[in-house]
């Protein structure tokens, strides 16, 4: 990309209030009981590896075993945790879709969900008041929730 020489930060091409927040999250198929987390930096193989640990911890006070389906994002196959996943085996487990096909993960018609229930066609003064609004139907959904267990049903 060119850049004029006056300019001397090209970082502030963009918009200068755009900003985004993310979350990870899981749905337990049994009860609908979803399990999430913010993330306002990147996606990477040390966000992953934090919000696996913390499902993890969740599933263990159940005591079932844990498959978890997962799209094949490079830093869902991180070689910094790889050797965790093994351990944890077979009781926590990570299932991954083709590559092709990462539209087959229950979690993505959650997400959809969300945007149509909360985001679209709104306008958000802030990130915050996403932040915010996101979570209050989050808070709805943590302890179990029957309409993502029948969304998620595989």
């Amino acid at each position: 990309m060119w850049v004029p020489p006056e300019m001397k930060d090209p970082v502030l091409l963009h918009h200068p209030t755009r900003k985004s927040v993310g979350y990870f999250g899981a749905v337990r198929l049994r009860d609908g009981k979803f399990c999430f987390s913010r993330e306002e930096g990147k996606f990477d193989a040390v966000t992953t590896w934090a919000f696996l640990r913390r499902l993890h911890a969740a599933s263990i006070r159940a005591g079932r075993r844990v498959a978890v389906i997962i799209d094949n994002a490079r830093y869902h196959h991180a070689s910094m945790h790889k050797e965790w996943r093994s351990a944890m085996e077979p009781e926590f487990r990570l299932l991954f879709l083709p590559p092709y096909s990462p539209d087959l993960n229950p979690i993505e018609r959650v997400w959809k969900l969300v945007r149509r229930l909360r985001l679209h066609n709104r306008y958000f003064p802030e990130l915050g008041n996403v932040i915010a609004t996101v979570e209050d139907l989050f808070s709805n959904w943590t302890d179990r929730a029957d309409v993502l267990r029948r969304l998620c049903k595989v």
